[in-house]
């Protein structure tokens, strides 16, 4: 137990130094290993090596390059604007409109691009020009693509939700289904939100102009080709005609003919697509390494059990281990980047949670968006610094208090899930079991 505490400290030292956190996880885990086997490094340096090419080879985690990839060239092909196009032809002539039909845009872009900072960084050049334009505030309209971009990494395909398969062992496609429900519920609640600032505040979001049919209906024919490709790959995933790898490929290789189609992708654009891919993939690959490298060390310790015994000796309900595991994820995800406190505390909790006889794929959601609150919670949230990075003229504090009905949003999304566990589980009890 001290062992694992010791290791946790220096861990957190290494990363306070600005040492990279998979380089600081997998150092960490060889010397502490190599600490619990009278510092026989061999050993260490064996298990270690077994993980790094047991995972380098695993034929599941090319699901993760795939769906990069296939989320680089539909950002390549400039559909972004054409999803905020079509949810603007929807909702952009009411009161905050614009700023719900951002949201809405952000979700449809997460279902293909599964991440949140590269959702974020997008439909900012997308949405806040027109937004500006019809005088939109810059609280509102900034802290709307900062939360609906925490959408990218909850609704499939989700690479938050294929790390925490990885580390658990848990279906993906299992995981993806659950995702989907809670997604949309996202998306409710923060055009809630959005109808409560303006509610409060009408000049905040006032409406844009109404677009005649013709007008919408361009407007939709745009969307078709993104709307058909995550028909395909996500519905061949819940109607098990694909695997999560097959569809990946698939995806990927349809987000290619969509840009070649609308001549977005030249020789120099496709190089830049596959070296950020690669660059992205190799990324996680070594963190995901790294945490591995570093649960053998949390494991051999014996961290999970004695967490275990002490909640045991405790006799307190499962219901309250979890709400003090949420509490621990809350109080992390104000001075922790999201995939980093994941990686560092599945490993440990999901034991427990495995003990107690909770749902792991109910966990795995509830974790994901305990996850997604820390990319818009100060001092450290991710999407907050991105959009205040790319718009020179707007600070972070501002994006920050734009945002609080939004955290507080999910807040509620947090405890809808946890009491009626109905809304993760449903659909992949219905298509799976």
């Amino acid at each position: 137990m001290m062992e694992s505490l010791l290791g946790f400290g220096v861990l957190l030292t290494l990363i306070f130094l600005r040492v990279p956190i998979a380089f600081a996880m997998a150092v960490v885990g060889v010397v502490g290993y190599a600490a619990l086997s009278d510092f026989n490094f061999t050993a260490a340096l064996s298990i270690s090596a077994r993980r790094l090419l047991d995972t380098a080879q695993d034929y599941g985690l090319s699901v993760i390059p795939l769906f990069i990839l296939m989320g680089n060239l539909v950002s390549r092909s400039g559909l972004s604007g054409e999803l905020f196009q079509a949810s603007h032809a929807l909702i952009g002539h009411r009161k905050g409109g614009m700023a719900m039909a951002a949201i809405t845009a952000c979700g449809g872009f997460s279902a293909i691009c599964g991440s949140s900072l590269a959702t974020a960084a997008t439909m900012s050049r997308v949405a806040i020009p027109p937004m500006r334009k019809y005088g939109y505030a810059d609280s509102l309209a900034t802290a709307a693509i900062a939360a609906g971009g925490t959408l990218g990494i909850l609704i499939p395909p989700s690479v938050a939700l294929i790390i925490y398969g990885v580390l658990t062992e848990q279906s993906i496609r299992d995981l993806f289904a659950a995702g989907f429900v809670p997604g949309l519920l996202g998306i409710l609640l923060y055009l809630g939100a959005v109808r409560y600032v303006v509610w409060r505040n009408p000049e905040a979001g006032p409406p844009g102009d109404a677009m005649s049919r013709a007008e919408k209906w361009r407007a939709f024919r745009g969307v078709g080709g993104i709307l058909g490709l995550f028909a395909l790959v996500m519905g061949g995933i819940y109607l098990g005609i694909f695997t999560p790898t097959e569809a990946a490929g698939i995806g990927a290789a349809g987000a290619l003919g969509i840009a070649l189609k609308r001549r977005s992708l030249g020789l120099a654009e496709l190089k830049e697509v596959l070296t950020e891919t690669a660059r992205t993939s190799a990324m996680l690959f070594f963190v995901v390494i790294g945490a591995l490298i570093f649960s053998n060390f949390v494991n051999r310790a014996g961290l999970p059990e004695h967490l275990v015994e002490l909640i045991t000796g405790f006799s307190v309900s499962p219901m309250t281990v979890l709400l003090m595991i949420i509490a621990i994820y809350l109080v992390l995800g104000a001075v922790f980047e999201s995939m980093s406190m994941m990686l560092l505390t599945v490993p440990v909790f999901f034991p427990v949670i495995h003990s107690l006889g909770l749902d792991p794929i109910w966990f795995g959601i509830i974790v994901v968006v305990a996850t997604e609150i820390s990319l818009i919670t100060p001092p450290v949230g991710m999407n907050v610094f991105v959009l205040s990075g790319m718009l020179k003229d707007v600070n972070s504090s501002t994006v920050f208090r734009g945002v609080t009905p939004f955290w507080c949003a999910d807040i509620l999304r947090l405890g809808l899930l946890i009491l009626l566990p109905a809304l993760t589980l449903w659909l992949p009890e219905l298509l799976y079991r």
